[in-house]
């Protein structure tokens, strides 16, 4: 168990000392309860002068945070963001004005939320969430956007009462804390909603327990398909909510066909905060076309072609899937593959199964990940067929995995890296790699 730190040990003086202490605080990387945050929270004074939107959702904040950023940055509002987990820099979960935070300005935050817990023993999540929010407080901002991490009621974002609630895909993840089936997770994640405030569900078939719970709160509750739609073909899109429509735009930049649910919650947002937040279509347009968020279905031109998707729960994967399988014919797929060890892995390799030739199962540097090994056995165990002759290998880390399958393809491949952040963040740690293939030089 960690040993507690102590009001007289000697206070960090980086960014990395500060981290290195949030993690030795509290004995229990989870543990789901907003009372330690709001008790902080309160010593601190902490609240936002500022519209406040919150994401919630099993699949698709990270991408729906960066579209509500990337619209109000070009409509001309100064916007922070909070979001978690984090690829490669801890910074990634603060973007002040379309920018990551500079580790340096953190570090009076940190230390005002050490003065101000006392006795009380906070997260890893629960501290740096709140030194993060200081800061966004601290600067002159229009709007401030909280991505949640774990549910929504008992997480620690909660303890922010947002002005919109946004709430994107509900399916099953995190069953050990939020419940086994969608009904009982919807209730975790309408646990954001506010009465009389917006709540925004991208979902287009939402539990009943979610309507339930927002009439229950009693929320103003725009559901996909009765107050905002969206259609499209192969060129263009639009959108229509209750009073606002958008003709003939172009498709977001984040790449997957799970983004138009993900732009339309996005835009009925803006709808619903129309008063505090007017928008011009003009913003929307080009905010969907510069909107950039790694890790999610983002495909590297080279040779091979490498495919990077942060997919980690059977609903995402069977996007990932999907989304594959539109790319196009490639001789062979090579899949670079990790997971945290509670994930269903055996749903998302069957998933996958149909599309790869070539399994590069990977350790990461977690306790709570599947090594490798315990892959590469499960894998075995489902005697899963593949698109034709299957090989299955094992690594220490994801960039020996990536060599290896960058080895073993060919230029006309694809390679596929997916599965927890740290799979993802661990072939980008130097930098987005660009492949070139055994024969291609």
């Amino acid at each position: 168990m960690p040993l507690p730190e102590t009001a007289t040990s000697a206070l960090p003086t980086t960014l990395a000392g500060w981290l290195a202490r949030c993690e030795r605080l509290h004995p229990k990387e989870i543990d789901m309860t907003l009372a330690r945050t709001r008790r902080v929270k309160e010593r601190l004074g902490l609240q936002f002068s500022v519209p406040v939107i919150a994401v919630a959702g099993t699949n698709g904040k990270g991408s729906t945070c960066a579209m509500l950023e990337a619209i109000a940055l070009q409509a001309g509002y100064r916007v922070g963001l909070y979001s978690k987990p984090h690829l490669v820099h801890f910074e990634e979960r603060c973007r002040i004005n379309g920018q990551m935070v500079d580790g340096a300005a953190l570090l009076p935050h940190f230390e005002a939320v050490e003065h101000a817990r006392g006795d009380v023993s906070l997260t890893y999540f629960e501290f740096t969430l709140l030194a993060i929010a200081r800061l966004l407080a601290a600067t002159p901002l229009d709007l401030v956007i909280l991505e949640v991490g774990m549910g929504g009621r008992l997480d620690a974002v909660n303890a922010f009462d947002a002005d919109c609630a946004i709430i994107t895909s509900i399916d099953i993840d995190h069953a050990e804390y939020l419940g086994p089936d969608r009904e009982t997770i919807a209730i975790e994640k309408a646990g954001i909603m506010r009465a009389g405030k917006p709540a925004i569900v991208s979902d287009p078939v939402p539990p009943q327990s979610l309507i339930a719970e927002a009439a229950r709160v009693g929320a103003d509750l725009w559901r996909l398909g009765r107050d905002f739609n969206c259609t499209g073909d192969k060129q263009q899109w639009g959108w229509a909510g209750r009073t606002r429509r958008f003709n003939a735009l172009a498709y977001p930049a984040l790449r997957g066909a799970n983004q138009l649910l993900n732009a339309a919650g996005v835009l009925a947002a803006f709808e619903a905060m129309r008063d505090q937040l007017p928008i011009t279509a003009q913003a929307v347009r080009q905010g969907f076309a510069t909107v950039e968020l790694a890790g999610r279905f983002q495909i590297v031109a080279g040779q091979p072609t490498l495919v990077l998707d942060v997919a980690h729960n059977p609903h995402a994967v069977a996007t990932l899937a999907r989304n594959l399988d539109q790319m196009g014919f490639f001789p062979r797929t090579h899949a670079v593959f990790g997971a945290m060890a509670d994930k269903d892995i055996a749903a998302i390799l069957t998933r996958m199964a149909p599309l790869v030739d070539d399994w590069h199962f990977t350790d990461l540097p977690m306790p709570r990940a599947a090594r490798a090994d315990d892959l590469a056995a499960m894998h075995a165990a489902l005697a899963l067929a593949g698109p034709g002759p299957v090989t299955v290998q094992r690594h220490a880390s994801p960039m020996q995995a990536l060599d290896a399958a960058l080895n073993a393809a060919d230029p006309a491949d694809r390679i596929v890296v997916f599965g927890s952040f740290h799979t993802v963040g661990g072939v980008l740690k130097d930098g987005v790699p660009r492949l070139t293939g055994k024969h291609a030089a």
